[in-house]
């Protein structure tokens, strides 16, 4: 890469990320272009931000056009963008209300204060949230402690009181916590960052029950597995286990800053003008992408398409992971959003990819990641599982 703009970041830019030295400078679908025109397919999609893939005609002519029109009035006023991708989360999903907002943290942060508001005005002051180990939630100081994962946590001590983690997919586990203190269930359909691990048969709807019971929250975080990844439009549809909370964000606007708390009206009208604001959020030109993108998520046959090339893509894998079982132990994951497990560190092996002209991520250190765009297609699958198994073929190490 350019010698120039790796310096560059690297003397005026916080070092906080272990940048690898390419330097993106086009896309077009699943296919990405470096400062050297050396193409790659993309296997991450900006960690499943793209999901339409890289300059979406539809989303790209939607910008432009709003950019020339109106960016920016704030939230003191009415938007028609805001009010047409309201309406479309809505309709398409559990909710009554959305509050947005312009991140993942953001989202979740709005939904730990719902939680909170929850607590008091529902169960006497109860302020206790469970999370799960090996979650993730966010990096700001709230859902940092709401995130079960201590290397992420490092530093940042003390954290926010009122967490309790449990081990994922134990449902005794969670009875157990469920105690007077507990106002909401903080929980992802399928833990991404935490490896890609489908939940057992039974949980979610089991953690339902409990929070029933409890008069507790059950909030889904679905910034990873919202809005088509799974092969649904939320990942929790799998399962037929709808939240009374729900937080989105990442692909929602295919690449522009844009998150979402869904909620049902019980909860959403604990939210009252003053209890919580963004200048930012649900921009016109931000929610004319979303509007774009949610119109074709839910067009026919689109999410039919994303399911089946998961399906074919995962079935692909399970081939490898058997072909190569002195370095792969299995596959996890649904629809497009699907993890290799390696005996060993994936770190060598996603760099084997990157040279062949791959592009993949990790989830914890034994895992490849793969969350292509929702448009890829076969024949990319196919060239990417040839590298794949040359990689694998050189062993772990």
């Amino acid at each position: 890469m350019d010698k120039n703009t790796q310096q560059t970041i690297d003397q005026y830019v916080m070092n906080t990320y272990a940048r690898t030295p390419v330097c993106f400078v086009r896309g077009q679908g699943c296919t990405l272009w470096d400062d050297q025109g050396r193409e790659y397919a993309d296997f991450l999609a900006g960690i499943a931000v793209v999901n339409l893939g890289h300059a979406h005609p539809g989303v790209a002519q939607a910008v432009c056009n709003q950019a020339l029109k109106l960016v920016h009035v704030s939230n003191l006023y009415y938007s028609e963008p805001q009010a047409a991708v309201a309406k479309l989360l809505v309709d398409n999903s559990f909710a009554d209300r959305v509050f947005f907002c312009n991140s993942g943290a953001e989202a979740n942060e709005g939904a730990l204060k719902l939680a909170r508001l929850w607590g008091k005005e529902k169960k006497g002051g109860a302020h206790t949230v469970l999370t799960m180990e090996y979650s993730f939630h966010g990096r700001t100081l709230g859902t940092l402690s709401a995130t079960g994962q201590e290397k992420i946590q490092k530093g940042y001590d003390p954290l926010m009181p009122r967490f309790r983690h449990l081990p994922y997919g134990d449902l005794e586990a969670a009875r157990a916590a469920m105690d007077e203190s507990v106002c909401a269930v903080l929980v992802e359909p399928i833990l991404g960052e935490g490896g890609v691990i489908v939940p057992p048969q039974g949980y979610l709807a089991g953690l339902k029950e409990l929070c029933q019971e409890a008069k507790a929250l059950l909030m889904f975080d679905e910034v990873q597995t919202g809005l088509g990844r799974t092969g649904k439009l939320f990942a929790h549809q799998h399962w037929g286990v709808t939240p009374q909370v729900m937080t989105l964000a990442k692909a929602l606007a295919n690449g522009l800053p844009a998150g979402a708390v869904l909620a049902v009206e019980e909860a959403a009208g604990l939210f009252t003008p003053g209890a919580h604001a963004t200048t930012f959020g649900a921009g016109p030109v931000v929610m004319e992408a979303a509007r774009v993108v949610l119109e074709t998520l839910t067009a026919p046959g689109f999410l039919e398409h994303a399911a089946a090339e998961g399906f074919y893509f995962q079935n692909r894998l399970q081939v490898l992971a058997q072909k190569h079982a002195d370095a792969a132990e299995g596959v996890r994951g649904m629809g497009l959003l699907l993890g290799l497990v390696l005996k060993g560190p994936a770190a060598p092996m996603l760099a084997r990819l990157r040279e062949r002209g791959f592009i993949a991520g990790l989830a914890q250190e034994k895992v490849l990641r793969f969350a292509p765009p929702l448009v890829v297609q076969r024949a990319q699958i196919d060239a990417l599982c040839e590298a794949l198994d040359a990689a694998l073929t050189q062993g772990i190490g």
